[in-house]
Order: structure tokens, then sequence, then C-alpha cells
């Protein structure tokens, strides 16, 4: 199938629509594009990409590139997270002398797990219009397709890359009832789904999205116990971007499990096994005996994590 150019598109009669609406000029236009699939970008955001002045965006290269897929060439500026305050200055300068500015990422909606956020917070400073462009959101796209029934979600977005950071996180998290949602990087999603097995009931459905929009997107659901199985099974499922989705904590009586188990982590970051069984079952009234045995699968996964880390960064030094 060959590309759609933009002067092909800009004889469609819907594109009309979008050309003929107002567009003021010293305004930040918040645009998504898309994440993976070029073909998701709207219609709205095309014409907004041929009148606007610059394009201020995470990588030059990234956008260079996307931009090009439709003929287009816009002067870019680098926003990243490494230089957000400055450019923020120089963008309201820009905006105040009447310019219009797109903001993007590289992929989605910019200022959510992206930059962008530290520029907007200015442009409103500043007394600017901020407009935003609706599109492509990793993190939606894959909770419409996990199957996860649950009219909450709670975005979490990516975990701290130290694992004790990551456990203290996660042990907020146990009592959550919305469907959790992570993004990961290929290269810590075996350290992301170790440690949610290590803080979480096994039989919590976990949800993995892979590669979303793209020629290898993938998209897996199963219980949370499977998960390390299922990322191990194949070399290629270490590869690529992710959006990892939780079930929540049930409401009720399992919500106390929760509350417990949490407690029970954060315990044992500091005492033996018998000692946060203990302390867990006074703080929470709950029968000691099942704590320790919880207690003590949770000291034995991350025992094995950290024995199969270590592995791991051995091999890789060998």
């Amino acid at each position: 199938m060959t590309e759609l150019q933009l002067p092909q598109i800009a004889q469609l009669p819907v594109m009309g629509e979008a050309m003929h609406q107002a567009y003021p000029t010293a305004t930040l236009y918040v645009l998504a594009t898309p994440i993976g699939n070029v073909a998701d970008i709207t219609l709205r955001a095309l014409h907004v990409l041929t009148i606007v002045d610059a394009v201020a965006c995470e990588d030059t290269r990234n956008t260079g590139h996307l931009l090009s897929r439709f003929g287009l060439n816009k002067p870019l500026l680098a926003a990243h997270q490494h230089n957000e305050r400055e450019v923020a200055d120089k963008l309201v300068a820009r905006l105040l002398s009447g310019e219009r500015i797109a903001l993007v990422s590289d992929a989605g909606t910019p200022a959510v797990s992206d930059p962008g956020a530290r520029i907007v917070d200015a442009v409103r400073a500043a007394g600017l219009r901020v407009v935003p462009l609706p599109g492509a959101s990793a993190a939606v796209t894959a909770l419409s397709a996990s199957g996860l029934v649950n009219d909450q979600f709670y975005f979490v977005g990516f975990l701290p890359a130290k694992a004790k950071q990551r456990e203290s996180a996660l042990g907020l998290l146990r009592a959550v009832s919305a469907t959790m949602v992570f993004y990961e990087a290929p290269h810590r999603i075996l350290d992301c789904v170790g440690a949610l097995a290590a803080a979480f009931e096994p039989g919590r459905n976990i949800v993995f999205a892979r590669e979303l929009t793209k020629l290898f997107e993938e998209i897996h659901r199963c219980p949370l116990s499977e998960a390390v199985a299922w990322v191990k099974a194949d070399p290629h499922r270490e590869k690529g971007e992710y959006v990892v989705l939780l079930e929540g904590a049930s409401v009720g009586g399992d919500a106390a499990d929760a509350e417990a188990e949490r407690i029970l982590n954060i315990l044992l970051a500091e005492c033996s096994v018998k000692q946060a069984a203990n302390l867990a079952a006074q703080i929470t009234g709950r029968k000691k005996n099942a704590l320790y045995d919880r207690a003590l699968e949770i000291k034995n996964a991350q025992e094995k994590n950290a024995q199969e880390k270590n592995a791991q960064e051995k091999n890789a030094q060998d």
C-alpha cells in the first residue's frame, strides 16, 4: 500500500472541516502523534502541522522523519527532559510575538510520562493559550484491548529503576482497586514483572501490551503467577516498548487482604519473615499463621528475583 501524502489528504472532503476551523496565533498546540502506526495521526493534527511556525519536539530526528512521511518540512526545536525549562522561556517569547508552535513527543500524547508539562505550565503562566489536539495514547489503547472490566484506572507510568524504590512504590499500590497502568522499557520488563509478582497476589490478572499498533504488536493476558514465565518463553518479548496493566484489588474483604500484604511488604524490607508476620498481625488483627505463609512467599520471590538478576549480570560480564 502506497503512503498517502499530504497533497492527496488535503483533497479529502473531510479535510476541509479541519482547514476551515479557527487556529489562533500566539498559541501552543499540544499535538498527539502516532505511537507506532503512522496512519493513526488525525486530520486536524496534520493541518496544524502545516500552519505552525515551528515544532518543539523530544527528538528532532524522530519528528523530522515523521514530518517527512507527510511531505512536511518545519523548523524543529529540541525540547527534552534535560532542557525543558530553558526551552520553555524561548517558546514563551516566540508565542508572545504571535507565532503558532506545536509541541509533540516522540510518540503519543506529550506530557504523559514524556516531556512537555513544564512547557505547558510556563505557557499558561504567561497568560498564553494552550490548545490540545487529542490522538494516540499508549495507556488508553492498551486499556481498550485488555478486557479488564473496571470503570477506573490508575496511571502509574514508569516505576523506579532501583529495586528498593520500586518495591516501596508497589507497596503503596497494594490496596488500589482501579486497574493499574505501567509503562516499561524492554530491558527492564523482567525486573518489573518480578517485582509485581512479589508485591501482589498471584491470582490477579496481568495484561502485557507490547509494540502497540506496530508490526509485531502482542497483547497477552494471564494470571500474575504465570507472568515471568511468559516473558521468558520468547527472547523477543524482552524487546519493544510495553504497557503493563494489572488488575486492581477487589473491593470488600479482599481489600483488607491487600492492605495486610502492603504492610507485610513494608515490614519485610526491615524485618525477618517471623517478625514481619507478628507485627502485621498486631497491626491488622489478621491471623498470624496466614500472614507468615504469605510473608514467606514474598521473601522467597524476592530472593529468587535477586538471584536471577545476579545470574543475568554475571552472564553479561562473561
